[in-house]
């Protein structure tokens, strides 16, 4: 690989980075401007409920098949559709006059969203090697936690400056920039094959144990990352009475930690292998530290300081995205680029869909007055349990023959 064009492969991590960080500030605006939606058009608290479960719900299916999209139709096309499609469904965001208008947009926004994960992880697995892959997946998994802190911080601003319709639609204007300029960009992948995208077979897929091992372990530790995502605020309000205008900072400290988890989950892994360990060693050693890391997660309860908690809480996600990153890191080593797509869209299908039942068991310890404790309890085991499955199903991970990394569904 020449300086130029290693150089300019980063062009594609920067892209996908841009892209993810868009993802999560389009889901995010509706949240962010309740008061001001529920104050215009007279919502209940069931009708902004059944938006959100909208979103959740549609974005767990179309992880069926936006990964099959992307390894079908190809990551350059594909991943421009996604971005192109959920930037439109959230500006037509500001054109919704009632509930259903904004059901709508959320269930479309949230299949077209859908598609950023399977491409990110796409994109790693086309255009960079064994030894730079961990690096590149850990860069573009700090993306959400950068959306999740810059959000709150922009949305509000221009929604008070030039109207709340100008936040959907400058956010999704955003997004159409991001497709113009990713056509634009041209980068070699790390190998070519020329040959024409075959035709997925989902039921191989379905038989191998490498794509079981996958999808449980996104299903223990993707419901941890949504639960966290759903109820912090929540959690520092009732451990420590902080009020909505004073709980942003502790819980953009916590999303902080979690960035910083993303770039040192691809950091870990390329410096073990440099070293000499296998991939084997490596990933696994790297995933168990991470499992290990949230363990201290229930001691938020016995704290009593909210920036103790933060502390505490970012650690847990810290622990999270870095145990994220080495999850798509092992999936491009086990899976060819061809298939990957579709392999990570089955297991983030499975992470999405089970992350609904422990919001909902959130609600429902809450309201028995259980606490937190049995939930936090759960997400600090979630992960050695899932190395477990991963050791389990796949003692020895093998990387696939760089030579069937190819690019043929990258045009």
């Amino acid at each position: 690989m020449t300086g130029k064009s290693g150089a300019t492969r980063w062009v594609i991590v920067a892209m996908v980075f841009f892209a993810i960080m868009l993802n999560y500030v389009d889901r995010q605006i509706l949240a962010l401007l309740k008061p001001t939606l529920e104050a215009e058009y007279h919502w209940s608290d069931g009708d902004y409920a059944n938006m959100v479960s909208a979103f959740q719900f549609s974005a767990a299916v179309a992880f069926l098949g936006t990964g099959w999209f992307i390894d079908r139709v190809g990551l350059r096309l594909g991943f421009a559709i996604g971005v192109a499609v959920w930037s439109l469904a959230g500006m037509a965001h500001a054109f919704a006059t009632g509930v259903i208008g904004f059901v709508v947009a959320r269930v479309v926004l949230g299949a077209a969203e859908s598609i950023g994960t399977p491409a990110a992880v796409k994109s790693a697995a086309t255009y960079f090697t064994q030894k730079e892959r961990s690096i590149a997946l850990g860069v573009g998994n700090t993306a959400p936690n950068i959306g999740a802190i810059v959000t709150p911080l922009a949305i509000p601003a221009l929604a008070l400056a030039f109207g709340w319709r100008a936040a959907f639609l400058i956010a999704g204007g955003l997004g159409l920039v991001w497709v113009a300029v990713w056509f634009a960009v041209r980068v070699q992948p790390v190998a070519t094959e020329g040959a024409e995208p075959a035709p997925i077979a989902w039921g191989t897929l379905l038989r191998d144990r490498k794509v079981l091992a996958l999808a449980l372990a996104k299903l223990l530790s993707d419901q941890v990352w949504f639960f966290m995502l759903s109820w912090l605020p929540d959690l520092f309000h009732r451990l420590f009475g902080l009020p909505q205008g004073t709980v942003g900072l502790p819980v953009a400290l916590v999303y902080v930690f979690a960035a910083l988890g993303a770039l040192s989950g691809g950091w870990l892994p390329t410096r073990l292998m440099a070293m000499g360990w296998s991939v084997d060693r490596a990933r696994k050693a790297t995933l168990l530290i991470y499992a290990l890391l949230i363990l201290p997660v229930s001691l938020v309860l016995f704290v009593t300081s909210p920036w103790s908690a933060a502390l505490l809480l970012g650690l847990g996600l810290f622990a999270h995205q870095g145990f994220s990153t080495n999850l798509f890191g092992f999936a491009t080593d086990v899976f060819p680029a061809r298939v990957v797509g579709s392999a990570i869209g089955m297991a983030a299908f499975c992470g999405n869909m089970w992350s609904i039942v422990l919001i909902q068991l959130a609600a429902f310890a809450l309201s028995h007055n259980w606490g937190y404790g049995p939930l936090l309890a759960i997400c600090s085991g979630s992960y050695l349990l899932a190395l477990a499955c991963i050791q389990a199903l796949v003692p020895v991970i093998v990387p696939v023959d760089e030579a069937e990394r190819g690019t043929a569904f990258a045009h």
